[in-house]
Order: structure tokens, then C-alpha cells, then sequence
């Protein structure tokens, strides 16, 4: 259940029930996607990082090592030893992005694993099977994501493939639930509105869905390849048809700017690998933009990568250390670099809805949604 708290503007501070707990939204959810950050973050360092939502991925478990094993080990809750609450996408974004070969029909997608190879289906039934099999609290909808940019025809014919399979999911989710050896019966389905960036097909597309009165509704398709303006143009325009009721989800988005500026159009909850990704690579975020930490400036740097920062790697190491262990290949810089990144954007959200708390959220915006973004 979601409770609406208060509202500046579009900007929605509120709180989400799940089986493994209230969510405090606007939130971040950490991706790990195969059950792990990569970066070597445990279920123990996210919790000591600020995450209060965790996020699979529902190919790849499927995959490997198998969904049917991760129910044998008691869900995946049990298996990664992570008490809070989880979201599963559906799985299709990954067929999509990686299959090769793939053929879509009404009953689902054929396409071979980039693992192995080997021949999958996956449809409606099958994601909502697998997700229950994972347990989360959150089962994302399966659907399309339909590449930027497409014929509109085309786009039209999707979304309403995407409309029916989503009727499916609902009905499939109830009958796994009401099992009784269902790993979370408890589980949750979000529907994903589509339509690319045209604004006539995703109000329709989210007028339909939405009549399903489903526990949450995501936005999907965007940040894969539109520029940032038809993002909030189209967050805009669909945000107005979604239930006022129900959590907002902004799928693979993004940027700290991104985020903030997500914030002000009226979203909820949002998920991204950049910070994770970012820091892999020792691109790191400040509460003044991004530094490359390899730059050799930062060789005999003696201060934290952010001074302002309580994550806690910046209350231990330095950033001459920091870049010592990415010049030495060490894996521990990529786990200090994660966990700082991803420390970072959890705090982000919580200093947002602080600043909603206490009706500030404009000069926040104001203050960060263009600093966060660049490259000092």
C-alpha cells in the first residue's frame, strides 16, 4: 500500500508497504542483478550503505544458476541473506538488449541465451513464474521494450501486446500466490506503461493499464537513447494519467540530475547501474560533480573523495589511496568505489526527501539537479 505524505508541486514524499518492509519513497534501488552488486558488495554492506531496495534481475537468475534452485534455497531473500525488500524486473529489457536471435509472438519471445545459446521462451506466464519462484516483493510485468526510435504503427501494435500480456501476468501472479508452497505469497505486480517517446500513445497505453488497478506502474522505455528533454516530456505528459494512489517508477534512470529533475515531474521510484558502473571504471560522485579518481591529481591527495560525505569509505581512506589501488589493478578499489557511489545516491534520496519534509525541495533542485551531473 502507498501513502502520499506530502506533495510539493509534482515532487511526492510518501511510504510503500512490502512484505520485507516500508519503503520511504522517493527512493533508489540498488541494482544486483544476478543477486550481487557488482563491485563485491554484500547483502551486509547495503545495509551500511543506506539501501533500503534491492533489485534482480529475472533473466539472469533464470539462467543461472536457475530460478528453480533459488526456491529450493528458500527464495532469493534467503539465498543472497537480504531481509529487505526486492524487486524483480520481468526480463524483458535483457531479451531484448542481449538476444541475438529472437522472435516475438503473442505468446512470448523466443530467443537463444547469451550464456550458452540454449533455446528459451519466455512469455507472461513464464516471467510471472519465474519471479514467483524468486520471491521478490515486487514482480515486474512482462512487456517489450520497444527501441528508440520505431514506426509508430509498430509502437501502437507493441502496447497493445503489451496491454494483453500484462492481463496475463495479473491473472498468472494471483494463481502463484494462492499456492501453498509460494516462496512470498505476498508478492506485488507493477505494471510498465510504453509507447516510446509518443506522448498520444502513452496516455493511452497508461489510461488502459491503469484501469487493472494494479499495486504500482513503472514508465519504461526511455534513457535509451532520447535526449534528456523528450524524457521529461514524456514523463510529463504520462505522469498526469498514472493513479495518484500508487508508486511512480522511472525504469533505468539515472543521472543524479536525472533523478532530481524525475522528482519534480512526480516519480516515485527509480533504479540504474551507472553508479555501479561509474565506479568501477573510478568515475566518482560529489556533492560538487564527478572526479575521475585515476587523474593524477588525486596521486598525493590526502582528502576523502568527498570531505562532505559519511559513507564509509570516506570516513577511512584517502583518495591518493583510492587511486593507488586503480593504478595497482587492486579489486578493492572497485568495491570502494561502489560502495561510495551507490552510498551516494542512496544519501541523495534521502537528503530529497528530507527536502520535501520540510518544504525545500525547489532550492534543492535548484541548488544540485545541474552541479551532480558534471565533471570537475
Amino acid at each position: 500500500m502507498y501513502q502520499l505524505l506530502k506533495q510539493e508541486g509534482h515532487a511526492r514524499r510518501g511510504s510503500f508497504d512490502t512484505p520485507h518492509g516500508t519503503v520511504q519513497t522517493p527512493v533508489f534501488m540498488n541494482v544486483g542483478t544476478q543477486g550481487a552488486i557488482k563491485g563485491a558488495l554484500s547483502a551486509r554492506d547495503l545495509k551500511e550503505i543506506g539501501c533500503q531496495v534491492e533489485l534482480s534481475n529475472t533473466y539472469h537468475l533464470h539462467v543461472r544458476p536457475g530460478d528453480e534452485l533459488v526456491k529450493e534455497m528458500g527464495g532469493l531473500h534467503r539465498f543472497m541473506t537480504w531481509d529487505g525488500p526486492i524487486l524483480t524486473d520481468s526480463g524483458g529489457f535483457q531479451i531484448f538488449s542481449l538476444a541475438q536471435l529472437r522472435k516475438i509472438t503473442e505468446d512470448g519471445v523466443k530467443f537463444n541465451s547469451h550464456v550458452d545459446g540454449r533455446h528459451i521462451f519466455m512469455g507472461p506466464e513464464e516471467s510471472m513464474r519465474i519471479q514467483s519462484n524468486l520471491g521478490s516483493d515486487i514482480a515486474m510485468a512482462f512487456d517489450e521494450c520497444i527501441k528508440i526510435p520505431s514506426p509508430k504503427d509498430y509502437v501502437q501494435k507493441s502496447c497493445d501486446r503489451t496491454a494483453r500480456w500484462l492481463e496475463r501476468c495479473q491473472k498468472a501472479l494471483r494463481e502463484y500466490n494462492s499456492r501453498e508452497d509460494a516462496v512470498n505469497p505476498g508478492q506485488m505486480l507493477f505494471g510498465i506503461n510504453q509507447g516510446t517517446i509518443f506522448h498520444d500513445i502513452r496516455i493511452s497505453h497508461m489510461k488502459q493499464i491503469a484501469a487493472l488497478d494494479l499495486p504500482g506502474y513503472a514508465i519504461g522505455g526511455l534513457a535509451v537513447g532520447e535526449t534528456h528533454q523528450e524524457m521529461y516530456d514524456t514523463i510529463e505528459a504520462v505522469e498526469e494519467y498514472m493513479p495518484k494512489d500508487k508508486p511512480r517508477y522511472l525504469m533505468g534512470v539515472g543521472t543524479p540530475g536525472n533523478i532530481i529533475e524525475s522528482v519534480a515531474r512526480g516519480v516515485d521510484f527509480f533504479d540504474c547501474v551507472m553508479p555501479a558502473r561509474n565506479g568501477r571504471h573510478g568515475h566518482l560522485f560529489t556533492w560538487n560533480g564527478i572526479i575521475n579518481i585515476k587523474n593524477e591529481k588525486y596521486a598525493r591527495d590526502s582528502q576523502p573523495i568527498d570531505p562532505s560525505c559519511q559513507c564509509p569509505v570516506c570516513r577511512r581512506y584517502s583518495r591518493a589511496y583510492i587511486r593507488h589501488l586503480f593504478k595497482a589493478e587492486e579489486m578493492l578499489a572497485m568495491r570502494m568505489a561502489v560502495a561510495h557511489n551507490l552510498f551516494f545516491y542512496n544519501d541523495l534520496m534521502r537528503r530529497i526527501r528530507e527536502s520535501l519534509d520540510e518544504g525545500r525541495f525547489a532550492q534543492f533542485r535548484a541548488q544540485y539537479a545541474e552541479i551532480l551531473d558534471k565533471r570537475i
